[in-house]
């Protein structure tokens, strides 16, 4: 399939489908929002990054249906595209599964806390040339603060990344968010509505092994400074922000991130 057709596939599934109204979460952290008993998202999300003369985007098709009233879980698939300054390639990327689990609410006027746990699987499943040789774990822990016109996120991941066949474990890597959100002018269901999010991403990887023995050029910190928007009518959604690369002390010889970017578009029903 070109990839302009499937491109348009995706697009017209996760637009064209019924509606029902979203809830917030970070653009790039994890937050504890989960869906509704018997209620699915459709989701297509777009990411491109920049480090050196590499270049990375993919277009994502993710699917989430709620178990309950506090358990969600889905799938999504990404097409990839890939330039490493020498080589280009592209193709269906990794499937992942994933499920969230919030154990905690408390609500009160205007206000509403939650607490929740997550876990992602990455296989192993891309087309050749994109493949890693391993499947990945990511498992988290959000907290969410989310009043009438101030909101608040704070979250932790850790991806365990797998070992492929020739020995090559790339570095495990701790993901740590912190979030604000504003909500400038207070509005009702019927009318649009647009919150204003700024999100600081820490990324602290470990060295990459092969055979039990570190490679040098990998591993290390990064921090981003991240402005997003979240702007929803109804029951639909549309988050855009990108991460601007504020610290950087990774090891040996690597390119630091020059910036990255994702816009989703969400659908309920």
């Amino acid at each position: 399939m070109h990839k302009h057709q499937l491109i348009t596939l995706l697009a017209s599934v996760a637009l064209l489908l019924p509606l029902s109204a979203p809830a917030h979460d970070p653009i790039f952290g994890l937050g504890p929002h989960v869906l509704y008993k018997g209620g699915i998202e459709a989701a297509l999300e777009w990411e491109a990054e920049k480090a050196g003369p590499a270049r990375q985007q993919a277009l994502a098709l993710e699917l989430t249906y709620g178990l309950t009233g506090d358990w969600a879980v889905g799938m999504g698939l990404p097409y990839r595209f890939v330039d490493d300054g020498s080589d280009r390639r592209q193709g269906l990327g990794d499937l992942a599964l994933f499920t969230k689990y919030r154990f905690w609410r408390a609500d009160s006027l205007a206000l509403q806390r939650s607490a929740a746990l997550a876990l992602k699987i990455v296989t192993d499943t891309a087309q050749d040339g994109l493949d890693k040789g391993a499947a990945d774990v990511i498992a988290g822990l959000s907290y969410g603060h989310e009043g009438r016109r101030w909101y608040g996120w704070a979250s932790a991941r850790y991806r365990y990344n797998g070992e492929d066949s020739t020995g090559l474990k790339r570095g495990d890597r701790w993901l740590l968010d912190l979030v604000g959100g504003i909500r400038p002018e207070p509005r009702g269901y019927l009318e649009t509505d647009t919150v204003w999010l700024l999100e600081l991403n820490t990324e602290i990887s470990r060295h990459a092994k092969r055979g039990g023995v570190s490679l040098p050029d990998t591993g290390g910190t990064e921090a981003f400074l991240s402005p997003g928007i979240f702007w929803t009518w109804r029951n639909f959604a549309i988050k855009a922000g990108v991460q601007i690369p504020v610290y950087a002390d990774l090891h040996g010889h690597q390119n630091p991130s020059d910036y990255r970017f994702r816009l989703t578009f969400e659908n309920h029903f």
